[in-house]
């Protein structure tokens, strides 16, 4: 990681850009079936090799989470070169910066696809970026596997999603403050797609489950002034605050919610995009106590995760943490090689036709892509930031949950879509 201080170039530009055209007006759009024409754009299978596009923020403010992300899918890439390649050929991986600029990220993707006829993509972050680059695969057919937890509300034919949606982590995240008696709930995000549609579904839940919702706010990606925030948080009377801020924007959050005079047991902070990576690069001392929502942590056990762990920290550096973002976008390098080994193909139609029952023993354990969603069964897991920086898990589901972006199966959902 490069240090906290990152560039916010374009970032604006892109928000309003794509924000209005792709990421605002896609919210919620199901795209299920191909929609688009013609034949696509047919990744490059013809040498000994084959190029997988890595498309990640090396730079600007989600550089802070993007990074080590870019790291794991590498890692990835390494084992399964190792072990063979995929069908007999070596993985060469294309790296291209989204600069956390949205329409950065969009021709980025296109370039990957039209000038160095990629097989896969792996990568995005924000759902802004997402959406931005969603038009651009199914336009030319073909695949991004998408690594991040979500909002939901979204299918598409041309994106696997292996980080968890709304019911494998926002959902079990409210069961669990309900449970520890947290009822009345304070929203502070970043003013960008996921955090505003997460709020909505938030709002929907508490009002059906006895909750209150005491205040709702807002701060543009990057943002470094939480004064003012904080202050209305310290005085509204809520049990705890749920966290969607995103990048670096954590940093400024929870300096001024410790200069404040709170704390996790005055008034615990709930977080959904704040891992192992963000945890080290905030300052401990500031997390201590504090809750977060994922399907991993780096002390997850098993066998699986000890192998990882000690391969990462190998390949990047002892004492390097991984986190819930890096090992969905590590899994999804391993889920896509057997979607293609399955189809015996890289040809994306049989690619997608195979991926229905594909599992890995991942290192959060076992995971198995629904076909019908194309997203993964994922195990939800509460954990709590301890002294050294590790997060330990105070809960789980018990088993992989089902993925219901659309959250059909919840009656207070009805219309969010």
């Amino acid at each position: 990681m490069s240090g906290l201080s990152f560039s916010r170039r374009g970032l604006l530009a892109g928000v309003s850009a794509v924000g209005a055209s792709a990421a605002l007006s896609a919210c919620g759009a199901k795209t299920g079936s191909d929609t688009s024409s013609g034949a696509g754009v047919k990744g490059d299978t013809s040498g000994s090799t084959v190029k997988v596009g890595l498309l990640n923020s090396l730079s600007g403010t989600m550089a802070i989470s993007e990074v080590t992300v870019h790291n794991s899918l590498l890692l990835a890439v390494k084992e399964i070169n190792a072990a063979g390649g995929v069908l007999g050929k070596k993985l060469n991986p294309v790296s291209q910066d989204g600069a956390s600029d949205w329409p950065t990220f969009a021709e980025k993707a296109e370039a990957l696809i039209k000038d160095d006829k990629v097989v896969a993509t792996f990568g995005c972050w924000t759902s802004s970026s997402r959406k931005a680059v969603k038009p651009v695969f199914e336009r030319y057919k073909s695949l991004l596997f998408y690594p991040v937890q979500y909002e939901g509300l979204e299918e598409s034919p041309y994106i696997f999603y292996t980080g968890a949606t709304t019911n494998q982590q926002i959902i079990p995240a409210l069961d669990y403050l309900k449970k520890q008696g947290l009822t009345k709930l304070y929203l502070v995000g970043s003013d960008y797609v996921f955090p505003r549609t997460a709020n909505k579904e938030i709002q929907a839940y508490a009002k059906a489950k006895g909750m209150k919702v005491v205040g709702e706010d807002y701060a543009p990606l990057g943002s470094t002034e939480f004064s003012t925030i904080v202050n209305k948080v310290k005085n509204s009377g809520a049990d705890a605050v749920f966290n969607t801020l995103n990048g670096d924007s954590n940093v400024a959050f929870f300096k001024e919610y410790k200069s404040s005079g709170m704390t996790a047991k005055s008034m615990p902070v709930l977080s959904v995009s704040i891992a192992e990576e963000e945890v080290k690069s905030i300052g401990t001392q500031y997390l201590e106590g504090q809750l977060t929502a994922w399907n991993y942590y780096q002390t997850t056990p098993g066998a699986a995760n000890t192998k990882f762990v000690a391969a990462y920290q190998a390949a990047y550096g002892k004492g390097k943490p991984t986190s819930d973002p890096m090992e969905a976008a590590y899994i999804s390098v391993y889920l896509w090689k057997e979607m293609v080994e399955k189809a015996g193909s890289f040809d994306v139609a049989k690619v997608k036709a195979a991926s229905d029952g594909i599992t890995f023993a991942a290192p959060e354990g076992e995971v198995t892509v629904d076909g019908a969603t194309q997203h993964v069964y994922k195990t939800a897991r509460i954990g709590k930031v301890g002294a050294d920086g590790l997060i330990t898990e105070v809960w789980n589901s018990g088993k992989p949950i089902k993925p219901d972006p659309f959250l059909k199966g919840y009656d207070w959902a009805a219309g969010l879509s």
